[in-house]
């Protein structure tokens, strides 16, 4: 499924995410540096009902948010980690495992901590206003 979205449009973009993969618990989020990862999960905890300050993870590694929605909700941000181990020492597989949803951005820095069934999320700037977001199950 593809989704031209912009930020005029970014409810209805999140909306059609939430409904591709409300059934799968962890989602990672592929993209280059300023393609959208952040703004578009700040947009679907907005949509999950989500009144916490939502902000990225970068420097803390893992934000928990509630949802009357979703319920618990960890958004990691897996960019500054070196590598699994460091990731397993920061207790992200707990989050993984614990049957939460889960946002992830940055997964290739740690992909095999990662389940097996995940919700594929890929986000590309076609123009300074436009993202196109892709996902597969």
């Amino acid at each position: 499924m593809d989704i031209q979205f912009n930020l005029s449009t970014i409810k209805e973009a999140v909306q059609s995410l939430w409904n591709a993969g409300k059934d799968t618990k962890v989602w990672v989020f592929h993209g280059e540096m300023g393609a959208g990862k952040t703004t578009v999960i700040h947009a679907l905890c907005e949509q999950l009902g989500v009144k916490q300050a939502i902000s990225s993870p970068t420097f803390a590694i893992i934000n928990e948010y509630n949802s009357p929605i979703a319920g618990a909700i960890y958004h990691m941000d897996w960019y500054r980690m070196r590598d699994e181990e460091e990731a397993i020492q920061a207790g992200i597989e707990d989050c993984l495992l614990s049957g939460n949803y889960c946002f992830v951005e940055w997964p290739e820095k740690a992909e095999n901590i990662l389940p097996e069934k995940v919700f594929n999320v890929y986000l590309k700037a076609t123009d300074h206003e436009n993202r196109l977001l892709t996902v597969n199950a």
